[in-house]
């Protein structure tokens, strides 16, 4: 008892003396669920002519939309629902949430257009599969001869109301590995995300005594089951790597790995009441990330998240947070419950935090959406580097050319190359003082540029930027040196002015004399007497200051923007 009142006061006072003073990472991995499951959260358009499917693929450009607005930069997509696909597959059939029949084609395909979105809009996009469950009676009955329970009934068991895969027979892994491998192979997703890769609740009375006869070869029951779901993690991760090794692959085990030193788990926990022992799963190397669902509060919560830091591996620990707790039809739980859980992350080093899920996030349920915007997201940031897989980052881009059109940046350079034979991607920085600082995230101008050219675009004149540096980054995210596109001249920095302080600028010389160019270098303006700037009559943009003295040697005095 001590202990646990120790251990309360201990967080309590941590998350107090960083709340007035947290600063945003450089490196966080920002996640939402989007949960495809009848439609959930998406999509609430039916896809069953040509008008249904631009609706349907509108919808889902709105919510990224939103998602990015909130620097969101990763995006579960539920691909695989229960024995069904949102895509085409030689394996399992369409679900119902696409068209509002099982089955039925939507007439496009819903996880290649998805990747492509999210990779315009610089988002990593994550094929969340839910991996044991094979669907309820209803579920199973729709899918018909195309459920597994159908085309493989020797793997399946009925359990509770519900059918699962059986994961002590070897078939399972099988199976799995064959959708896995069908996504890995025809897409260019992020990331692979299992989801219920466990027994159900209640596990130990699950039916599978004629298989545990026939394959647990002498062992004890639970820790047999145990084996068999990290068997199944072992294998997936072992046939999606050897696909694309740089694909990321996760899973999002229970919240709670088991008791802890400091706290109980109080009979729900992953380890002892699901067969799932992910901590080992992060001691082997066979997952990338865990995003474990830690829909929990207080003690529930905190403790438990030091348990999965401090036996992470070496592999990032993405906590999941229920959100949707945040509803007063669920718990109603208030803002500041989640505010406090994801500071605490922050305090001790997660590699960042999950959303359960989209539509309580976008529906802004408690303000959410508002804190992020406003406070806790409000920069964007990246996802660390995969180094475990890959440290070697590509070389610095080349051949960089700029061009200002009077509003337009036009920026070109030649493609980099890396230590494997994969393209790259790019990321532009801009700021008004030289050297860009690429540490500096808030100089982040786009991250996930798959094109060696890049039209930069302000939204306001005054937002325009002097310099421009770009990073080439690898697929398991190391990022090159930067490349500058105009250095000043000598590396000296050449401001930019603040026209308020330049109503009246000094007094020329004899034979001197004042310029002022627009973004394309053309003069606009020579004069040999002072210049009032605030009576000047310029269309807005950036301009250049330049005095010419007696010999004719232009000295750039800075830049302004009208």
């Amino acid at each position: 008892i001590k202990d646990m009142r120790t251990f309360i006061i201990t967080i309590s006072l941590i998350i107090l003396s960083f709340l007035p003073t947290h600063s945003q990472p450089e490196y966080e991995i920002r996640a939402v669920w989007l949960t495809t499951l009848g439609g959930m959260d998406w999509p609430s358009k039916k896809a069953n002519s040509t008008a249904g499917r631009m609706a349907q693929q509108e919808e889902l450009c709105k919510l990224l939309d939103a998602l990015q607005a909130a620097n969101i930069n990763t995006v579960l997509l539920q691909t695989r629902l229960r024995g069904d696909v949102i895509y085409p597959s030689a394996i399992e059939t369409f679900p119902e949430s696409l068209t509002g029949f099982t089955g039925k084609d939507p007439g496009y395909d819903p996880l290649a257009f998805a990747i492509t979105e999210c990779h315009k809009r610089g988002m990593e996009l994550h094929a969340w599969v839910v991996t044991i469950p094979a669907g309820n009676n209803r579920q199973v009955k729709l899918l018909g001869k195309h459920s597994v329970v159908k085309t493989h009934p020797k793997l399946c068991k009925q359990f509770r109301g519900n059918w699962y895969l059986d994961p002590g027979h070897p078939g399972t892994k099988e199976y799995l590995s064959a959708i896995v491998k069908e996504i890995a192979s025809r897409y260019d997703v992020d990331g692979i995300h299992f989801d219920y890769i466990r027994y159900p609740e209640q596990g130990e009375k699950f039916p599978d005594k004629d298989t545990y006869r026939k394959y647990g070869a002498k062992k004890e029951l639970r820790q047999w089951r145990r084996d068999n779901i990290t068997a199944i993690v072992r294998q997936l991760y072992t046939d999606i790597k050897s696909i694309k090794p740089w694909i990321k692959v996760s899973s999002s085990p229970i919240g709670k790995y088991n008791d802890t030193r400091r706290y109980t788990s109080r009979g729900w926990n992953a380890y002892e009441v699901v067969y799932q022992d992910a901590q080992k799963w992060l001691a082997e190397g066979i997952q990338d990330a865990l995003f474990p669902m830690m829909y929990f509060q207080g003690n529930h919560f905190y403790p438990f998240a030091l348990d999965w830091k401090e036996n992470c591996g070496g592999r990032w620990v993405v906590p999941g947070l229920g959100i949707y707790f945040l509803d007063p039809k669920e718990q109603n739980w208030t803002l500041d419950e989640i505010v406090r859980q994801m500071y605490f992350t922050r305090r001790i080093k997660m590699e960042g935090q999950a959303f359960f899920r989209n539509r309580f996030l976008l529906d802004n349920t408690k303000g959410i959406l508002d804190e992020l915007k406003e406070n806790l997201y409000r920069y964007p940031t990246l996802i660390p580097p995969m180094k475990w897989a890959d440290s070697i980052p590509p070389v610095a881009p080349s051949g960089l050319s700029l061009h200002f059109d009077g509003r337009n940046t036009n920026l070109k350079w030649n493609a980099s190359t890396d230590n494997t034979p994969l393209p790259v991607s790019y990321r532009l920085y801009a700021s008004n003082l030289y050297p860009v600082d690429i540490d500096d995230i808030t100089l982040l101008v786009k991250n996930g540029i798959r094109d060696t050219q890049y039209v930069y675009t302000p939204t306001l004149p005054w937002q325009q930027k002097v310099y421009f540096a770009l990073t080439a980054v690898d697929r398991f995210g190391n990022e090159s040196p930067a490349a500058e596109f105009n250095a000043p001249s000598g590396g000296v920095s050449i401001p930019l002015l603040d026209e308020e302080k330049l109503l009246h600028l000094s007094p020329l010389s004899s034979g001197e004399y004042l310029t002022i160019s627009d973004a394309t270098g053309q003069e606009v303006l020579r004069s040999s007497t002072p210049i009032q700037l605030t009576e000047l009559t310029l269309p807005a943009g950036l301009y250049q200051l330049n005095l010419i003295d007696a010999k004719g040697i232009k000295q750039v005095i800075g830049f302004f923007i009208r």
